[in-house]
């Protein structure tokens, strides 16, 4: 190989994705076949292959113009040709007439070659491309898998992306499928509508109607008649009641509208049929001898104008006569059925009936019944003069009939207008006289021969001007203008009117009332004069009529109006005049009602409304004489829904078969009661068409199809079968639907998996299960079966432990154990032909079943459940066992038996994986196990590596070597676990020779391992490296291989640097060496050459030649790393560092970048889930690396995989080194051992990609802590020179891991990539904790070392959004117990972190800590639930909120000191609203559930104490919870407790239970403290437990030990804080004892405490100090200061000695002292006193003259607070010494002594003549003015400092008063 031309052979080789096409389009052709195990073995290929094509194959290869990318393009789209030809294959030979089993097998291999159509399109077509690329045959294919209904249902995702790949291919196409889908749910509307309808009980109407409006859009398709009568019934019952819902109404009677004007002559029989039967049941002679009753509100859905239009308009001029006929009948039985009907059901239809009379009249005769009746509608009772209608109603039916073609109905309709011509009123005044030759004209006075155009000028440009319209107007309406010229003028006004631009100008001058003027002078006896105006007069009305619809509605009505227009004609008729006009404008007025579209359909679309304003239906004009030609609609039903055409897609197959199937689906309510209608052969014969009925080979296609049932019928099959054949068939089908399911993506309830879990099959499957194969059928039927069980278990991402269970009591609950049996068959040498066949068959068998195991064993990771965790050790032991006998070098005499050996070593891999799995053999010991297990195998890395000289000579043995490494190392820690022996080391050493004797032998020891290092695959690098890495973490292990490289150019310590500063190597092989260096710096090390002499470890030694000079120890260990660069190195490792989840998704220069191969290959399937003991429980790193099994929680093969295409550029070593010993130092030989490192690297390309991964980073991080324990300044100095915190903190990314988390909790994401997602998580987790650890050893030796640009502020960013994760349930252990470990680190980071430098660091962190403090405080109580099982994590993350709490703490107080706050961030608002609540319940409730001897009680308290201190809403929750009472009652259990115990003194136990009261006491006390601080509440509820006497009874217990006598003091002295009724109590009662006496008792508890105040006690000041401060407090209370004064403790101050005058020093006690005595001078009676003190005057004047400015201020302050008695004016003005100091002090240096000076003597001065006469001297008015004079100076900076505002206050006043 060293002598080929790479790049010659990187063009000859395949690409990934050549040869993956390559693939594709060889197998493809092999999906033509009828055999479906064939078919099944070439689907299982490609769906393998689809995984590499979606990795190797973008979208982008459509635009790819190399030579590959075309021929790349030309074979995809030649096997999508393929593919579609294949469906139609498979379609075509789905309905044929073949057998049953050839059936199936065409229609599932049509399922699964659409399945992988659609997943090959999703892979690399994207959907917007697919018209530009798939070919026709495809797009074919799609079209009729998307109307597969059966394959819809059982794959929905794969059928939506054919429908969406389909829409983008044919528009026409997709069209078919659409409307088929809508048919489809019509059907379904239809079935469901007439269940439910049928359904007693209440019902919901408004979802009926709605469904019988979906219903009837597939009428045409089903014809399923029933559905109208269900309907129209519907539409009945809805209407009868008077209550019911107007929407019910409207939504009704659209449905019903739609039946009635149905295309399909049928449906429209049908309705007109069962609205007469319904008629004629409400309405029929049947009930004329029932009184009259609610039946006939049974028709009022009738009863409507829009339904009784579409009957008259439609029905009865239907060319079918059953229509007709039902029409004209329905009609007839509502006109004579006025004595059936309740008033409220004529009235109704009256109101209903007056819309369509017009319509309704055109079929009025004087033959028929129906004729007749509508006759009658115009006829009035002369006697009463009342009819059918109304009387307006009624004329105008009358005049309507005028129109009729039929001369016997317009000689009907002149009688019934003689009415109310005769009682019009006027009638007498009127003409013409109503005479016989005027009546004889009137039938045909209507009848017009040349109808008139009634179109009028509607353009918006008018010729004429509104002025001369109103000069023509005005001629019309003037009386002295002569009547021809009024005759003109209105002629005139006619033809301008036919302009309709003119209408608005002349009706504006009141033209309407003025023709109805002239017309009604015209008709009465004296306007014949005026006759000549009557024809143009009546031609402008009716253009003004025509163009106005309101107008015409309005005239309408009026009847006087219209029998003058009828007068008007008589006139113009007997004038010989035209009559047309006056016809015209009564037939605008008659026909007024049917004149508009959109009176009859709502919403009617504005296209098609008729642009005329007067148009009316058709049938009025084939049924009147209209005097006009106008404007006609309705030619067909606007309820009449669009028949199909005769060549409607949805007719012919598929989309009919579609409509079929969906149609029986909805008839039996679903898919499954269909099928088990087909499974008991009970079909019933529904009233159904034939056509909709499904053919046997359509109900078996479905069957199949269908995933339960086809599961179902392979199960019964397989426990009726009776031959070997029939089994494995139905095994293959069964196999089938597992792998759509894997290929489909489909997962949850819907799966195959999970169906077949509802059935019977394990009972299926177990007789086969439970006896050895006696004959070679047997045998390839369990291969069948195992096959089976291994693709049911492999592909479930969480499996059932019932099964798992299952299939372990199978395997070990038979006495026989048969599965395990099968494994270790023997074989004989010498074969025969039917014995080398059964030979084969048997190999098979082993091979099947060792995959199957591995995939148990790998499920067994992850399992849960209490019983199969129990089987899991037994099998696991038991396997191992068999394995083991399984292991030989060679199982044939012609082959190495490779196959076989490698099959076992692999599953021996699986089998040693997790820890234990030796532990329970009945019959050996998990010692001699192991050894056995280490003896094999080491003979098998003999056999084929080392006795070949490696595996270059013998590339046979790559597998078995690669297995047999990986478990060697699983076992190196399941010894390191389980063995009892302390050499267990030396069974690892190999001899030359294993057949001589041990002695003689030349022994190998562990150099064996050595050149596995640098084996060509790097996962037996990787692997050989880890067993390195677990011997190594115990000493012998150390020393052995260290004595095995002695040989070895640089020894250990030099192969191992080489290995892991190797940028060509890959990373998990770099991380197992610097796991070896961690453990080589774990042990001892010698400082010196003199020191190694006492060291058998004589770790790292170097020796440089040229000078003689050698080095061991820590020495040797620098000079190495400066040799070999390391922390340049690894500067560049983490600079190179890809925090991605595939490398290729890195977009690189092209210019720039040369890839020249993988780094590494993929790992075997083993490793991707290969998981390991975790370590998370051990916190310490210092003590040893992390274990090599617990690096292997990341399936690190898919992160090495990945190529990285950082440039590296190297770093070459100084020219002349400072140092010539540390430069070229070496390991154990000399220098050269390093060469290797510079050799690679030098021939290493400049543009050469090295990925670096976090797991690396992990190594790296621990390496660099371990190095810091060792070699301190070194290291820190070296990570500080080259940045390399700043670098490894800038890749702890907070966003990528929620992003990472987001994804994982994505329940689109496929199992495989929610393994790529879950590697990524836990390896950025592990890489933050090792960091942190890091960051923490920094802290530790180093506070400073923090910059806090470069990784403090975004380290915090990040530390704290990492701690805000929020976990999910369906997060799996491993990821949760890694975050936890995490959580943990940084936890200790951040305490370590604040409690190094918290000056600078709190800031940033409270900073950061606010912006995620919700979910901050949800982090925390998670930790808190946590507190059983991860006592690391409880313990951590409550010590880091102390710690923090405690710095907040501090805060506050500097902030409550300040004026301003320089550092608040806001968390003192959040701690006191209710998160400081919450986190209060949440600690409290821990601290309550430890037990007193829980170590993490101590914790939860030291939190709770924190909390208390900073949060007031914490305090108010822990008082109403009880905290203040719980913890006086612990001190009274305390104090009797130790009552108890002082009873059996001298016990070592008792001392021991009285020091655990104590501990319990003390806490009890500092909890009460910090609840107490500054919150009087809980002090009210403290003095009402009385704590007092529980504290005084137990005094002396507290004075038998310091530390409980202080933290007493501290509770009493916040108790007494700023709280008097808390510092009277303990003036009161003793011992515990209530007590009611008047004044304070005697033996107080203030008489105790200032006893132990007067004690002389310098080696414990801290007692007395609390005793002074607690006194402090008392001093502001009337009653204590009484104590104090009747005690004569205050005689103790003037007994204090005091320094020399001048002295800088003074006693601490005088401090203390002061304190007290400053408290009780702000009140009179302690100023009083303290004057009464003998000398006390001259001690506070003498303190002033001390130098030392801690006692000044305080003496002062008492003396100004005495100037201001005025009892106590005169002792203080005759005390000279006191007046002089005071005076004095206006001449100090500091403001606040001048301040103090001035304002005691201004306070002497004040309402005092005495302190005039005696301050008014030269020396104090001199030190006035001048202190005056200053202050003024410094009144500029007044704004600034009160203290300068308040001295020059006083000093004004004071100059004041002494000039006064």
């Amino acid at each position: 190989m060293e002598n080929e031309d790479v790049l010659e052979l990187q063009f000859q080789q395949l690409g990934l994705a050549q040869f993956c096409v390559a693939v594709l389009e060889h197998a493809l052709p092999l999906f033509r076949t009828e055999s479906l195990k064939v078919f099944l073995r070439v689907l299982e290929l490609l769906s393998e292959n689809i995984l590499l094509l979606k990795d190797s194959v973008s979208e982008e290869v459509w635009v790819d113009d190399s030579i590959i990318g075309w021929e790349l393009k030309e074979k995809l789209l030649s096997s999508l040709d393929s593919l579609g030809d294949t469906l139609f294959y498979h379609l075509n030979n789905s309905s044929s007439d073949q057998s049953e089993p050839i059936l199936v097998n065409h229609r599932l291999a049509y399922i699964g070659t659409a399945i992988f159509t659609i997943r090959l399109l999703q892979t690399f077509v994207p959907v917007e491309k697919a018209s530009e690329v798939l070919p026709e045959s495809t797009g074919a294919a799609l079209f009729h898998l998307s109307l597969d209904l059966p394959f819809s249902m059982a794959f929905q995702s794969i059928h939506e992306s054919a429908a969406a790949y389909l829409e983008q291919l044919n528009s026409e196409n997709y069209s078919v499928y659409k409307s088929a889908t809508r048919a489809v749910h019509s059907i379904e509307c239809t079935c469901t509508f007439l269940k439910e309808v049928k359904m007693e009980g209440k019902k919901n109407l408004l979802e009926l109607l709605e469904l019988a409006d979906q219903a009837v859009g597939s009428l045409s398709y089903h014809q399923h008649l029933p559905l109208v009568k269900e309907i129209t019934g519907l539409c009945s019952h809805i209407w009868k009641s008077a209550q019911a819902s107007p929407i019910l109404q409207a939504e009704s009677q659209k449905g019903f509208l739609k039946l009635l004007s149905h295309p399909l002559l049928a449906v429209k029989v049908e309705t007109y049929a069962c609205s007469l039967n319904i008629v004629k049941e409400c309405l029929g002679i049947h009930n004329v001898t029932k009184p009259v009753s609610s039946i006939c509100h049974g028709v009022h859905f009738l009863l409507h104008a829009r339904v009784l239009y579409e009957i008259c308009t439609f029905g009865l001029q239907d060319p079918e006569e059953q229509v007709c006929s039902a029409a004209k009948d329905i009609l007839v039985y509502l006109l004579q059925g006025q004595l059936m009907m309740t008033a409220l059901t004529w009235n109704t239809f009256i109101d209903a009936l007056y819309h369509v009379v017009p319509i309704l009249q055109g079929y009025a005769g004087t033959e028929g019944t129906l004729g007749t009746c509508i006759l009658q509608i115009s006829e009035t009772a002369n006697e009463t003069g009342e009819g059918i209608l109304p009387r307006t109603a009624r004329l105008r039916a009358a005049l309507r009939l005028l129109f009729t073609k039929q001369q016997m109905v317009r000689a009907v309709a002149v009688k019934h207008l003689m009415w109310h011509l005769a009682n019009e009123e006027g009638a007498s005044t009127k003409r013409p006289v109503l005479e016989g030759g005027v009546l004889s004209t009137l039938s045909t006075l209507f009848v017009i021969d040349k109808p008139i155009d009634m179109n009028l000028d509607d353009t918006e440009k008018s010729y004429f001007k509104v002025e001369s319209v109103t000069k023509v107007y005005t001629i019309l309406t003037s009386e002295t203008v002569d009547i021809v010229l009024r005759k003109s003028a209105a002629e005139q006004l006619a033809v301008i009117m036919q302009d309709t631009t003119m209408h608005a100008a002349l009706k504006s001058l009141g033209v309407i009332e003025q023709l109805f003027s002239f017309i009604s002078e015209c008709v009465t006896n004296n306007g014949k004069s005026k006759d000549c105006l009557l024809l143009p007069c009546l031609s402008l009305l009716r253009k003004l009529v025509y163009a106005d619809p309101l107008l015409r509605h309005s005239l309408a009505q009026q009847p006087s109006l219209l029998l003058m227009l009828l007068r008007a004609s008589l006139i113009v008729k007997e004038n010989k005049g035209n009559v047309t006009e006056a016809a015209a404008l009564i037939c605008l007025l008659l026909f007024d009602e049917v004149a508009r579209m959109d009176v009859w359909i709502d919403n009617l679309p504005s296209c098609l409304v008729p642009p005329s304003p007067f148009s009316i239906p058709v049938t009025v004009v084939r049924r009147y004489n209209l005097p006009f030609h106008v404007m006609t609609h309705h030619l067909v039903s606007p309820y009449c829904t669009v028949l199909p055409p005769s060549s409607d897609p949805l007719t012919v197959k598929p989309a009919w078969d579609m409509l079929k199937c969906a149609w029986n689906r909805a008839w039996y309510n679903g898919i499954d009661l269909l099928l088990e209608q087909m499974m008991i052969h009970e079909m019933e014969t529904e009233e159904f068409l034939d056509r909709l009925k499904l053919s046997p080979v359509e109900s078996l296609m479905l069957k199949v199809t269908h995933v339960t049932t086809g599961l179902q019928n392979c199960l019964d099959t397989i426990n009726s079968a009776v031959a070997h054949g029939t089994v494995s068939s139905v095994l293959t089908r069964m196999r089938f639907y597992l792998l759509s399911d894997k290929l489909s993506l489909k997962q949850g309830p819907d799966s195959s998996k999970s169906m077949l879990k509802t059935l019977e099959w394990r009972s299926a499957l177990s007789r086969f299960l439970q006896v050895l194969p006696a004959c070679t059928d047997d045998e390839k039927l369990l291969v069948d079966v195992v096959v089976f069980l291994n693709q049911f278990f492999k592909h479930q991402s969480e499996t059932d432990s019932e099964d798992l269970q299952w299939i372990l009591e199978v395997v070990l609950k038979q006495e026989t154990k048969p599965l395990l049996n099968v494994l270790v068959r023997t074989e004989s040498q010498v074969q025969s032909e039917a014995e080398e066949i059964q030979t084969v068959i048997n190999q098979r068998l082993q091979k099947e079943l060792t995959g199957f195991f591995n995939t148990v064993l790998h499920l067994l990771t992850s399992v849960t459940d209490r019983k199969c965790l129990i089987l899991a050790g037994p099998f696991r032991t038991q396997l191992a066992a068999k394995l083991l006998g399984c292991l030989r070098v060679s199982d044939a005499p012609r082959f190495y038996g490779l196959p076989s050996l490698e099959r076992t070593l692999r599953g021996m891999v699986h089998v040693t994986v997790l820890p234990g799995w030796s532990l329970h053999s009945p019959t050996q010991e998990p010692d001699s196990l192991c050894t056995k297990y280490l003896t094999g195998l080491l003979e098998v890395i003999s056999s084929f590596y080392v006795e070949w000289g490696r595996n270059a000579l013998s590339f046979m043995g790559k597998g078995v070597t690669k297995s047999a490494v990986l478990c060697l190392l699983q076992l190196s820690h399941e010894m390191i676990a389980q063995t009892k022996t302390e050499d267990w080391i030396s069974s690892w050493s190999l001899a030359y020779d294993q057949n001589t004797d041990e002695q003689a032998a030349t022994r190998l020891g562990l150099a064996w391992l050595i050149p596995l290092w640098f084996d060509r695959d790097p996962e037996v690098r990787f692997a050989s490296l880890g067993i390195g890495s677990a011997l190594t973490s115990v000493e012998s292990g150390c020393i052995a291989l260290a004595a095995s490289c002695q040989n070895i150019s640089g020894g250990l310590w030099g192969t191992v640097l080489n290995i892991l500063l190797d940028q060509l190597e890959c990373s998990m092989v770099r991380r197992e060496a610097a796991f070896i260096l961690q453990n080589l710096l774990v042990m001892p090390m010698p400082a010196n050459i003199e020191e190694a002499k006492d060291f058998a470890w004589q770790s790292p030694c170097v020796h440089d030649e040229d000078s003689g000079l050698s080095l061991v120890g820590l020495p040797a260990l620098q000079a190495l790393l400066y040799h070999c660069q390391f922390f340049e190195h690894a500067s560049q490792i983490v600079k190179t560092c890809y925090l991605g989840r595939h490398s290729f998704d890195l977009n690189y220069p092209r210019a720039s970048i040369t890839l020249t191969g993988n780094i590494t290959e993929d790992f075997d399937d083993t490793m991707k889930h290969w998981r390991g003991p975790s370590s998370l429980s051990d916190h310490s790193q210092m003590s040893s690396s992390l274990s090599t099994s617990s690096t292997l929680v990341l399936p690190e093969d898919r992160a090495e995989r990945q190529i990285s295409a950082f440039s590296v550029s190297r770093v070459h070593a100084p020219d002349t080194p400072t140092n010539r010993l540390m430069a070229q130092g070496q390991s154990d030989t000399d220098t050269s051992s390093l060469s290797t490192e510079d050799s690679r690297t030098s021939g290493m390309p400049q543009d050469h990609c090295v990925i670096v991964t976090p797991p690396l980073l992990s190594a790296i991080s621990g390496l660099l802590t371990n190095l810091l324990a060792v070699l301190p300044e070194c290291t820190l100095s070296a990570i500080n020179q080259y940045h390399i915190l700043s670098s490894l903190t800038s890749l702890v990314d907070a966003s990528l891991l929620e992003r990472c988390f987001w994804e994982l909790r994505s329940p689109s994401s496929t199992p495989g990539y929610r393994e790529d997602i879950k590697a990524q998580v836990l390896s950025l987790l592990q890489y933050i904790s090792c960091f942190s650890g890091l960051l923490q050893s920094c802290l530790i030796i180093n506070h400073d070392i923090i910059n806090q640009e470069e990784v403090l502020k975004p380290l915090l960013t990040n530390v704290f959004a990492i701690l805000s994760t929020h976990l999910k349930d369906h997060f799996d252990a491993e990821v949760k117990s890694t975050l936890y470990h995490t959580w943990t680190d940084l936890f200790m980071l951040m305490a370590t972190l604040l409690r190094k430098n918290s000056q600078l660091t709190f800031p940033y962190v409270s900073t950061a800590l606010r912006k995620h403090w919700t979910s901050f405080t949800g982090t925390i109580s998670a930790c808190v639930q946590l507190s059983t099982t991860d006592c690391f994590l409880y313990t951590s993350a409550l010590q880091f909120l102390s710690v923090f709490l405690s710095e907040e703490a501090k805060r506050q107080i500097q902030d409550s000191t300040q004026l301003s706050s320089v550092h608040n961030t806001g968390l003192t608002e959040l701690l006191n609203e209710s998160s400081g609540s919450q986190l209060c319940e949440l600690i409290l409730q821990s601290f309550e559930r430890k037990s007193s001897e829980d170590v993490l009680k101590k914790v939860a308290a030291s939190t709770l104490m924190s909390l208390l201190a900073v949060s007031s809403s914490a305090q108010m929750h822990a008082l109403h919870a009880g905290l203040v009472d719980s913890c006086v009652e612990q001190m009274k259990h305390s104090h009797a407790q130790l009552n108890l115990d002082s009873l059996k003194p001298g016990k070592a136990a008792q001392r021991k239970k009285e020091e655990s009261v104590t501990r319990e006491l003390k806490m009890a006390m500092q909890i009460l403290r910090n609840c107490l601080y500054r919150n009087d509440e809980c002090k009210v509820a403290a003095t009402d437990t009385r704590l007092v006497n529980i504290v005084h009874a137990l005094w002396s217990w507290f004075l038998t030990d310091d530390v409980l006598m202080q933290a007493a003091l501290q509770l009493l002295c916040v108790y007494t804080a700023n709280c008097p009724t808390a510092c009277g109590s303990l003036c009161w009662g003793n011992g515990g004892q209530s007590t009611s006496q008047r004044g304070p008792a005697s033996n107080s508890l203030v008489h105790s405490i200032m006893k132990l105040a007067s004690q002389k006690s310098p080696e414990n000041s801290s007692i007395q100090q609390l005793s002074f401060a607690l006194l402090s407090n008392l001093a502001i209370s009337h009653d204590c200061k009484g104590v104090m004064q009747k005690s004569n403790f205050l005689q103790n101050f003037v007994t204090l000695s005091l320094s020399k005058p001048g002295s800088k020093t003074i006693n601490p006690l005088v401090n203390l002292w002061l304190k007290l005595l400053l408290n009780m001078s702000f009140g009179e009676d302690g100023q009083q006193m303290i004057l009464k003190i003998h000398g006390s005057l001259d001690l506070l004047t003498e303190m002033l003259q001390y130098k030392s400015r801690s006692s000044k201020p305080a003496a002062l302050l008492i003396l100004h607070n005495i100037c201001f008695s005025p009892a106590n004016k005169p002792k203080v003005l005759a005390h000279d010494k006191t007046v002089e100091v005071l005076s004095a002090c206006l001449e100090s240096n500091f403001p606040d002594i001048q301040a103090i000076g001035a304002s005691a003597l201004w306070a002497l001065l004040h309402n005092f003549q005495k302190a005039k006469v005696t301050l008014k001297n030269p020396t104090i008015k001199r030190r006035v003015d001048e202190a005056l004079t200053l202050a003024k100076k410094d009144s500029t900076r007044a704004d600034e400092d009160p203290m300068i505002s308040y001295k020059l206050k006083c000093l004004e006043n004071l100059t004041q008063i002494l000039n006064s």
